[in-house]
């Protein structure tokens, strides 16, 4: 379990990296939240999940609490970046 957790964080630290990066590329909020993306990704990992004999509701909950949080972070780092844009 403990190698399975870190091979996990890794993997959610991976990701984090490229969600800092996105929201350089996106000009609002809208394009950052990005529902229908989101959908997309559930629907994605949730069909991922049954092919691989994965529970697909625990998969669906955990993508939805993970992209949520990534969601979240990234909105930080758009206002954070569109907030040094304007002082400069």
């Amino acid at each position: 379990m403990d190698r399975i957790d870190r091979q996990i964080v890794t993997l959610l630290a991976q990701r984090g990296a490229y969600v800092k990066q996105a929201a350089k590329f996106k000009k609002t909020t809208t394009d950052v939240k990005a529902p229908q993306r989101v959908e997309r990704v559930i629907a994605k990992v949730v069909a991922l999940s049954v092919e691989l004999g994965a529970n697909p509701t625990v998969t669906e909950q955990v993508y939805r609490a993970m992209i949520a949080g990534f969601i979240n972070a990234e909105l930080a780092e758009h206002a954070a970046l569109n907030t040094c844009s304007i002082e400069i």
